[in-house]
């Protein structure tokens, strides 16, 4: 005989969004869990089949989710079902409220990985996120910085970049130095934006308590009471990267950012991957490694980022066999 298992949902008016429009999230939870059936009747839950107990536990983390502002929708499901697999606890999770965004949008971790990276940068001097694009390392640097500065914790923000040219050329671009480097630092003032609104994000610029610079600029400065992002770190030279690490001041917080599988350097010999050997046994300093299972970009991101990763293992076993 199956194991059977039923949940009581507290609330009636829960049922709606816990089943979804037209049963989507009903669906979802069945196509993931083969061999279960659930069974809706009033405001129980019927769970019958092998993986009943996962699942009741799974509709117990859904509803505190809702209890919690969460709205649920299919994407949402799915991450929580990966968790619930991972023996994690995704209304400890999901519900870790970084920051409120200047439009009341609340900025939370979505995945194990991004908490434990949010916990690190709360908890060390310098923190390096290390993994994939669309895993939400630049993003959620930005918005803990955002944090600190709202909170008084620093007296501005530094957001930095190796302007490094990967796959075309900086001369051919029009205007000076700082309009060369500006589509490099992009992706940083879009972060911002989201965060402050332009409006919000322009007055801290334009008063410098928001900077935005190529790593070049940081030579030579002591970088006090200050959150700083180096982001696409990968990109850094093993020189340029300590130089950063040594402008870092008292008062303040430095986070790292890269993806050591996109290297655009000409030599190829990134200041990122190998500084973990050096620095992994210094007191506050963490390295936190996201993986596939962070990216929160469209799906299909995190199927290109697994396949990638199968193709590089591939290769190098048939290496090593060469050899």
């Amino acid at each position: 005989m199956s194991p059977t298992a039923t949940y009581l949902v507290p609330a009636n008016d829960l049922m709606a969004a816990l089943v979804g429009q037209h049963d989507e999230i009903l669906r979802a939870i069945e196509a993931a869990f083969p061999g279960t059936t659930i069974v809706v009747r009033g405001n129980e839950v019927i769970i019958d089949g092998g993986d009943a107990a996962n699942v009741e536990k799974l509709f117990s983390e859904l509803v505190k989710l809702l209890q919690s502002g969460t709205a649920l929708d299919t994407v949402n499901v799915v991450r929580t079902i990966g968790m619930i697999r991972a023996n994690e606890v995704p209304s400890e999770i999901l519900t870790a409220e970084v920051l409120k965004s200047a439009r009341g949008r609340s900025v939370r971790p979505k995945t194990a990985g991004q908490k434990t990276y949010c916990d690190a940068i709360a908890a060390n001097t310098i923190t390096f996120g290390i993994g994939p694009a669309g895993t939400g390392k630049s993003y959620l640097a930005v918005a803990l910085a955002v944090q600190a500065l709202q909170a008084k914790s620093v007296e501005r923000i530094i957001l930095t970049r190796p302007a490094v040219e990967a796959g075309e050329r900086l001369g051919f671009l029009p205007g000076d130095m700082l309009a060369k480097v500006d589509p490099y630092l992009r992706p940083l003032y879009d972060a911002l934006y989201d965060m402050l609104t332009p409006e919000g994000a322009m007055k801290l610029l334009e008063r410098n308590t928001i900077e935005v610079a190529p790593l070049a600029f940081m030579r030579g400065r002591t970088l006090n009471g200050s959150f700083i992002i180096l982001d696409e770190a990968q990109n850094t030279t093993a020189e340029q990267m300590k130089m950063f690490l040594t402008r870092i001041g008292f008062g303040s917080k430095a986070v790292v950012t890269g993806d050591v599988t996109q290297v655009d350097l000409a030599s190829g010999k990134s200041g990122l991957g190998g500084i973990e050997p050096i620095l992994g046994g210094v007191d506050d300093i963490e390295f936190v490694h996201l993986t596939n299972r962070d990216v929160v970009r469209h799906r299909i991101v995190a199927d290109i980022v697994s396949a990638y990763e199968r193709h590089d293992a591939a290769n190098a076993k048939t290496s090593r066999r060469k050899k």
